[in-house]
């Protein structure tokens, strides 16, 4: 069964965020519930079991990043909520960098690593919104969740209408509700 690995703390190597944080006001504390949450979602065991997503570290990245692209371009939709936005967005960033860590890449290679989840996201952000905009998700899942290996068509249907359910359920939650953590 998937663990839910989503940090409580800052992870190692986010010290340095951490202190210009302090300094110039900005936390990404504020981002945590909602962090939590994508984390918990893309985690829950449907996904798994029933989606047929890979059970790996490699596909718990790519259902936590299909989840948090779904949120995403739900906020990305509201001009007031670019800044939480960005703060879900660092806390990625900072819980990959502890994920990493864990799994002993070191400090040389980890911005690497980082840059490329990134861009992974950002790909991701794309096809996600452009399945959503055609209606069908299967080809950008596929490609982005599965690797290129199209899994039975059951398990494509089931994670295509669960995330297809919750970019629904999110457009009709507030923002302010988003933020506290409450996914639909």
């Amino acid at each position: 069964m998937p663990q839910n690995t989503a940090k409580q703390g800052p992870p190692l190597g986010s010290a340095r965020l951490s202190l210009l944080n302090r300094i110039f006001g900005r936390r990404n504390d504020e981002a945590l519930p909602l962090y939590t949450a994508i984390v918990e979602r893309g985690r829950a065991p449907h996904w798994y079991l029933d989606g047929a997503v890979p059970d790996t570290i490699d596909g718990r990245f790519d259902m936590i990043a299909a989840v948090l692209s779904i949120v995403l371009l739900r906020l990305e939709g509201d001009p007031a909520s670019a800044a939480i936005s960005a703060r879900v967005t660092e806390r990625f960033v900072d819980d990959m960098d502890g994920q990493l860590r864990q799994i002993g890449i070191g400090d040389v290679v980890v911005g690497k690593h980082i840059g490329k989840m990134m861009s992974m996201l950002g790909g991701r952000i794309g096809a996600y919104r452009d399945g959503i905009a055609a209606g069908d998700l299967g080809p950008a899942l596929t490609r982005n969740l599965y690797r290129g290996a199209a899994p039975a068509p059951a398990a494509l249907a089931h994670v295509g209408t669960s995330l297809f359910a919750l970019r629904d359920a999110l457009a009709a939650t507030p923002a302010r509700a988003l933020i506290a953590g409450d996914l639909p």
